[in-house]
């Protein structure tokens, strides 16, 4: 058995299922371990197979592609800026099947069965009904998380807040330098549900990840124990 079916055998026992429409926030470095003391070569690219094999033709992987450099005033370029979320997700947009969500800071890559559900896919709102977060409802996703606690992983959390237009929470615009798919450069303007600050508000979604555990919306393992991949629909959410 080689490294890629070995894994699949993992995802598969913790609950990714054939056809799957499936978000994955990861932390890849037990896993290159986990693979490394079971004598296989480690490596992002073999991670990465063995979830898109995982789902199948029918399935879809969604990525996240943060990078905030934006906020900062650095130059966007959805050909080539790099996500900051890790190696798998870098593995996944160097994917030549994947296709980029538009959001400067919160951006995603799609492979897979519904992924021309994202190309093109422009929002303005980082977390909210035009964004990608919206659209794993619409497809009833699932969010998977490997190994990172809550306070790491959930970003779905703030969409929910958007939804809900939480009063600790305010819209921030952001503007700067965006370079388009066709190499075209604009000035463009984006925007963050963002914490209120001056109020000390401070983000602990841990408790949520508990109550979720104990409505048994959690399928799989917790970080760090046996595969280290959890699961949820996003509609439960």
């Amino acid at each position: 058995m080689n490294a890629v079916n070995w894994l699949k055998k993992r995802w598969l026992s913790a609950g990714v299922e054939e056809g799957d429409t499936l978000l994955l926030h990861s932390n890849i470095m037990r896993t290159l371990g986990v693979l490394r003391r079971n004598a296989y070569e480690p490596s992002a690219n073999a991670i990465l197979e063995s979830f898109i094999q995982s789902v199948e033709e029918q399935g879809t992987l969604v990525f996240p592609l943060f990078n905030f450099d934006f906020m900062s005033g650095v130059q966007f370029d959805i050909r080539t800026s790099k996500s900051h979320m890790g190696a798998l997700t870098e593995e996944a947009r160097n994917h030549p099947n994947a296709v980029r969500t538009g959001h400067p800071i919160y951006s995603f890559c799609a492979i897979g069965k519904h992924a021309s559900k994202f190309e093109g896919l422009d929002n303005v709102s980082g977390y909210g009904a035009d964004s990608p977060f919206a659209m794993l409802r619409e497809l009833d996703g699932k969010i998977a998380v490997l190994d990172i606690v809550e306070n790491g992983s959930m970003t779905f959390h703030h969409h929910i807040e958007e939804m809900m237009l939480v009063n600790y929470r305010y819209m921030k615009y952001f503007e700067g330098d965006y370079i388009d798919s066709t190499g075209l450069k604009t000035k463009k303007s984006y925007s963050i549900y963002v914490r209120d600050l001056e109020s000390k508000v401070e983000t602990n979604i841990e408790p949520i990840g508990e109550k979720l555990w104990e409505a048994s919306i959690y399928k799989g393992d917790r970080p760090n124990t046996e595969t280290g991949l959890r699961i949820a629909s996003a509609n439960k959410v």
